[in-house]
C-alpha cells in the first residue's frame, strides 16, 4: 500500500500564536515556561490537524521559535564564543543569536541571516571553528516525539542532516587561516549518532533526515563524506529517510544510490523530470522512493489526474511498498488552512489549497494509488478534475490590451537616455546632496497606532478623510524628524504601506487577497503574500500622492518607493512577469512627473530567485535584470534611481548587478561581517552604493564609533566619492527610541567621514 507523509508544517500558529508568544515574551510580558505552554499547544494543534487529514507519517522536531537552523545550532552547542559567558539561560543566547541583546549590561549583535535556498525564509547562519566543542545539549526530535506520542499521535521525527548543517553554516570569526566548516565533520558525526541512536531506544521506526544541499552541485565534492557519515549514522539510527528538495539531483543522484538509507525523498513539484533518472538509481536497490508531489511552495490546488500519472512510473517500477507521496518540501513555505478565508470568492477560492488542505491531497493521492474503493476518493478525484479545468478555462482569459504592450517590448525601453558618469552630473545639480549622503531605505516604525488606525479604516470604522489626515500627520512626524537630525535625502516613511508587495498588489489589476494566509519569513517576522491570477495591470498613481505630498512639505529631495517586479513576483504566488515591470514603469515616471526625482525600487529578492544549479542562471538573471531595466529606464538623466538588495551574495551574479545600472544601490552588509564588499573590490563598482552601515533586524542601538568604523573598512573597497550612508533594510519592524538614536548616531558618522576624508 503506498503510503503519505509531509515533510513539514507551519509552525506559527492559526491565528500567529507563537508569533504573539514570542514577542511577548521578548517584552517581558511572558515568563519562558509560559512561551514553552503556547508552543506546545501549537504543535498539538498541528499535529492533530494533519493526522486528521489521513496522513500515514506526520513530522514532528520541525517547530521552532525562531528558526530550524538555529535550533539545530543551539542544541548541537555550535554557539558562538561572544554569546556565552554573559550569564544568559540557553532561551536567551538562543533569541541573542537570532535578533542580537542590548539589555541588562549585554551588548551583542545578531548573527548572520541568509535565505533558505531561493526562498523567502531566512534562517541564521551556523559558525564554524577548530574550538567549537559540538555536544547534545538535548534532543528535541525525542522531547517533541514523546510529547506527541503522548497525545496518541505516532510521528516521524526530523533532524537537519549534518552535511547541510555545515555546508550552510560559515567560518567563524575566531577560527584558524586553514580552518574550512567541513573539518567539523568527524567531531560532529558522534553527536548526531547520539542523538539518532536515542530516538531508536525509544521506539521511533522511521526519522526524516533533511539534507536539501544534495540539490546543488556542491555536493558532489563531498560524495565520500555524505558516504561515511550515512554508513556511521545508519549503524545506531531509526531507519533514515533522507530528503531533498527545491531542485533536482542530476548525477548526484550516483552516490545517494549508495547510501545505506531507507527511502529518498526527491522534489517533483519543482523537478518532474528527474524521477525517471532517479528510478533507473534506485531499482536496483532496497531504498523507496517518497515523491514530492503535492508543492510545498505554492497555494496552488494539486492537479490529481497528473500527480498519479507521474507516480505511476514509481509504482511500476518499484511496486506500491516502495512508494511514498509527500508534499515537495516542508508546508512551512505555505498558510495554514484555507477554511479562515471567508471573504475569497468561492470561484477564486476553489483554485487554492494551504497547508491543511495539501495534507489531504498527499492522503487521497496515495489512496487513489493504493486503489481505494473508498467512494470519498473516486468523489475526490472527480471533483478535483473539475476544478483544475476550471482553472484552466480562467487561465486562458486575457487581458489583450496589456498582453500587446508587453508584446512591443523593445531593447530600447531597456535603456536609460545617457550612461551613469552623466547622469551623475545631472543629479548632483538636481539633488544637491553632500559628499557620503545620509538615506534610509525607505519604511520607519509602523507604530500600534499606525496598526490600529490603517485596521479601522479598513473595517469602515473610520471614514477616509479622517484616516488621510492621520496618514498626512505621521508624514510630517517621520519628515521633520528626518530634517532635525540632517538626514539628506528623505522617505516619507510608508505609513500608509501595510507591506512592500501587498501595498502594491491590492492596487493593481490580477491580484487577490487573502485574511489570514500568513506565512514566516523571520523570527516572528510574517508576512501574507499576494496572489497573482491574472493580467496585471496598474488602473491609477500608486505611491504618487503620499510622496509628492512630503515633497511639498520640505525643501529636502525626498525618494519616492516602490517594490521591484522581481520581488513582487518572488514574494507572491506568481504566474505573471513583464506585465508588472511595465506597471511599475508608468507609476516611476508619474512619480517623476510629480516632482520626485530620487526614486528606490526595491528588489531584495533578485538574489533570492536564482535558480539553485547554475546551468539554469543566465535566463533567469536576464529576466530580472530586463526586468528592473524596463520598470525604471522611463526618466530623465536628473533622476536618480535607487534599488535594494538585502542577504545577497552578489559574487557569483556581479555582472548582473552592475548590468541593473540603477544610479544607487543599497546593500546589507553589517550583519554578514561586510563580506559582500569583497565582490565590490574584486570587480569595481561605478555607480553609487550604500553598504548598510547597521541591522535594522536587531533591537541593538550601534554606536557612533561603530558605524565609524563601518564606513572605514568600507572605504577598503569603495571610492569616497560613490559611499551613500544607510542602515541594512527598512525601519519598518523597528521602535521609534531605538530608530532615533540609531539614525542619530549615523548622521554624526557621515559627518565624521565628511570632514576626515575631505
Amino acid at each position: 500500500m503506498v503510503k503519505s507523509s509531509i515533510l513539514g508544517f507551519p509552525r506559527i500558529g492559526g491565528n500567529r500564536e507563537v508569533k504573539k508568544a514570542v514577542e511577548a515574551y521578548w517584552a517581558g510580558k511572558l515568563s519562558a515556561e509560559e512561551l514553552q505552554k503556547a508552543a506546545a499547544a501549537t504543535r498539538k494543534a498541528s499535529w492533530e490537524s494533519v493526522k486528521a487529514q489521513g496522513v500515514d507519517f506526520i513530522p514532528s522536531g520541525d517547530f521552532s521559535l525562531y528558526d530550524h537552523v538555529l535550533d539545530h545550532s543551539a542544541e548541537l552547542n555550535i554557539i558562538p564564543h561572544r554569546y556565552l559567558g554573559q550569564h544568559l539561560t540557553l532561551l536567551d543566547i538562543y533569541f541573542a543569536i537570532g535578533r542580537g541583546r542590548q539589555a541588562d549590561g549585554v551588548d551583542v549583535p545578531a548573527s548572520e541571516m541568509k535565505k533558505w535556498f531561493d526562498s523567502n525564509y531566512h534562517f541564521v547562519v551556523p559558525e564554524f571553528s577548530q574550538s567549537v566543542e559540538p555536544k547534545l545539549n538535548y534532543n528535541k526530535a525525542l522531547e517533541e516525539y514523546k510529547e506527541a506520542k503522548a497525545l496518541g499521535i505516532t510521528t516521524r521525527p526530523v533532524v537537519l542532516g549534518p552535511l547541510s548543517f555545515i555546508l550552510l553554516g560559515k567560518k567563524a570569526r575566531d577560527a584558524s587561516p586553514d580552518f574550512k566548516p567541513i573539518d567539523i565533520l568527524p567531531k560532529l558525526i558522534p553527536v548526531y549518532k547520539e542523538l539518532v541512536s536515542q530516538l531508536k531506544e525509544n521506539g521511533v521506526e522511521y526519522v526524516q533526515i533533511d539534507e536539501p544541499v544534495l540539490v546543488l552541485e556542491l555536493a558532489k565534492q563531498y560524495a565520500e563524506e555524505y558516504i561515511s557519515t550515512y554508513t556511521e549514522l545508519a549503524k545506531v539510527s531509526p531507519k533514515i529517510v533522507l530528503t531533498t528538495y527545491f531542485g533536482r539531483l542530476e548525477d548526484n543522484i550516483s552516490f545517494i544510490a549508495k547510501l545505506p538509507i531507507h527511502a529518498l525523498h526527491i522534489d517533483l513539484d519543482r523537478e518532474p523530470q528527474q524521477l525517471n533518472s532517479v528510478i533507473d538509481a534506485v531499482k536496483g536497490t532496497s531504498i523507496s522512493l517518497s515523491l514530492g508531489l503535492v508543492s510545498g511552495r505554492n497555494i496552488w490546488k494539486n492537479d490529481f489526474g497528473a500527480s498519479v500519472a507521474l507516480a505511476q512510473k514509481a509504482l511500476d517500477a518499484l511496486g506500491a511498498d516502495r512508494v511514498i507521496v509527500a508534499t515537495s518540501s516542508s508546508l512551512l513555505h505555505t498558510p495554514i488552512s484555507l477554511e479562515a478565508e471567508k471573504k475569497l470568492k468561492p470561484e477564486v477560492k476553489d483554485f487554492f489549497s494551504f497547508a491543511t488542505e495539501k495534507s489531504h491531497e498527499v492522503a487521497t493521492i496515495a489512496a487513489a494509488l493504493s486503489g481505494s474503493q473508498d467512494p470519498r476518493i473516486s468523489s475526490a478525484l472527480e471533483a478535483n478534475r473539475v476544478s483544475i479545468a476550471k482553472r484552466r478555462e480562467f487561465e486562458s482569459t486575457s487581458d489583450d490590451a496589456v498582453r500587446k504592450r508587453v508584446a512591443a517590448i523593445t531593447s530600447k525601453d531597456l535603456e536609460r537616455k545617457s550612461p551613469f558618469p552623466v547622469r551623475r552630473e545631472a543629479q548632483k545639480g538636481h539633488l544637491s546632496l553632500p559628499n557620503f549622503p545620509t538615506t534610509t531605505i525607505g519604511s520607519f516604525p509602523q507604530t500600534k497606532e499606525i496598526r490600529q488606525a490603517r485596521a479601522k479604516f479598513t473595517k469602515g470604522e473610520i471614514p477616509e478623510k479622517e484616516y488621510d489626515e492621520f496618514i498626512a500627520k505621521e508624514i510630517e512626524i517621520v519628515v521633520r524628524f528626518q530634517e532635525k537630525i540632517g538626514l539628506d535625502l528623505l522617505v516619507h516613511g510608508e505609513p500608509e504601506r501595510n507591506d512592500m508587495v501587498q501595498y502594491f498588489g491590492e492596487r493593481l489589476n490580477g491580484f487577490v487577497f487573502t485574511e489570514h494566509a500568513w506565512v514566516q519569513s523571520y523570527g516572528s517576522r510574517y508576512v501574507r503574500p499576494p496572489i497573482i491570477i491574472s493580467d496585471v495591470s496598474r488602473p491609477s498613481p500608486i505611491t504618487v500622492r503620499w510622496s509628492k505630498y512630503a515633497q511639498s512639505i520640505t525643501k529636502n529631495p525626498v525618494k519616492g518607493m516602490l517594490t521591484g517586479p522581481v520581488t513582487i513576483l518572488n514574494w507572491s504566488f506568481p504566474i505573471q512577469s513583464k506585465q508588472l515591470a511595465l506597471s511599475l514603469r508608468d507609476e516611476v515616471i508619474d512619480l517623476e512627473a510629480a516632482g520626485i526625482h530620487a526614486i528606490q525600487v526595491d528588489e531584495p529578492a533578485i538574489r533570492e530567485g536564482l535558480p539553485l544549479r547554475r546551468a539554469d542562471w543566465d535566463a533567469y538573471l536576464t529576466w530580472a535584470v530586463d526586468s528592473f531595466r524596463l520598470a525604471t529606464a522611463g526618466v530623465r538623466d536628473e533622476t536618480q534611481t535607487h534599488s535594494h538588495f538585502c542577504y545577497s551574495d552578489f559574487n557569483d551574479i556581479f555582472p548582473s548587478i552592475q548590468r541593473l545600472d540603477a544610479d544607487v544601490i543599497s546593500i546589507e552588509a553589517s550583519k554578514s561581517d561586510m563580506k559582500l564588499l569583497s565582490a565590490f573590490k574584486q570587480y569595481g563598482y561605478k555607480n553609487e552604493i550604500g553598504p548598510g552601515v547597521y541591522d535594522i533586524h536587531s533591537p541593538r542601538v550601534p554606536s557612533t564609533q561603530e558605524i565609524k568604523d563601518r564606513i572605514r573598512d568600507m572605504l577598503e573597497a569603495l571610492p569616497s566619492d560613490l559611499l551613500v550612508i544607510n542602515p541594512d533594510c527598512g525601519l519598518k519592524t523597528r521602535g521609534w527610541k531605538e530608530t532615533e538614536a540609531s539614525l542619530t548616531n549615523l548622521v554624526e558618522a557621515a559627518k565624521w567621514a565628511r570632514s576626515t576624508y575631505a
